[in-house]
């Protein structure tokens, strides 16, 4: 396929569960992403469509050494969690994390109904994400990913 033909997000393959290692996965709920910035192939940042169903969270709260981010509400509220504490976010309200701030953040639905976020964020080799609130780093390598506990050891 022409990866530069314009689509439908919603036609691009939905995935769904966080990656994390057990016991983590299972916090995030059942949460789907469709890879957009994927889809067109690429590699400087991605482009995610998220979905966040009654119950589910976007994440861990985690902040990135070397990727900025940055998030905005397509549809339905959510609350957006950080180390400042909470704020109820809303359709046509966006963002950002700069890269290297350890804000540790993430969004949780709260609502009876569904949360659209369209997440953006740089795709650097080097970066590290940490979850303070969780044992667990994620090492971003040239060669993929990898799941380290806070003091360096890998996840099996």
């Amino acid at each position: 396929m022409k990866k530069n033909i314009p689509v439908n997000a919603c036609e691009v393959e939905a995935k769904s569960g966080s990656g994390y290692p057990e016991p983590f996965n299972t916090l995030v709920g059942t949460a789907s992403w469709r890879q957009l910035g994927d889809h067109f192939d690429l590699t400087q940042f991605g482009v995610n469509l998220e979905i966040l169903m009654p119950g589910d969270q976007s994440a861990l709260r985690h902040w990135h050494t070397l990727s900025d981010e940055f998030i905005y509400v397509l549809s339905g509220e959510a609350v957006l969690r950080t180390d400042s504490g909470e704020a109820v976010v809303r359709e046509g309200m966006c963002v950002g994390f700069k890269a290297g701030e350890p804000d540790g953040h993430h969004f949780v639905n709260r609502s009876e109904a569904e949360v659209r976020l369209l997440v953006l964020g740089a795709r650097v080799a080097g970066d590290t994400a940490y979850y303070p609130d969780d044992d667990l780093a994620w090492f971003y390598l040239e060669d993929g990913k990898r799941a380290v506990h806070k003091g360096g050891e890998p996840y099996d």
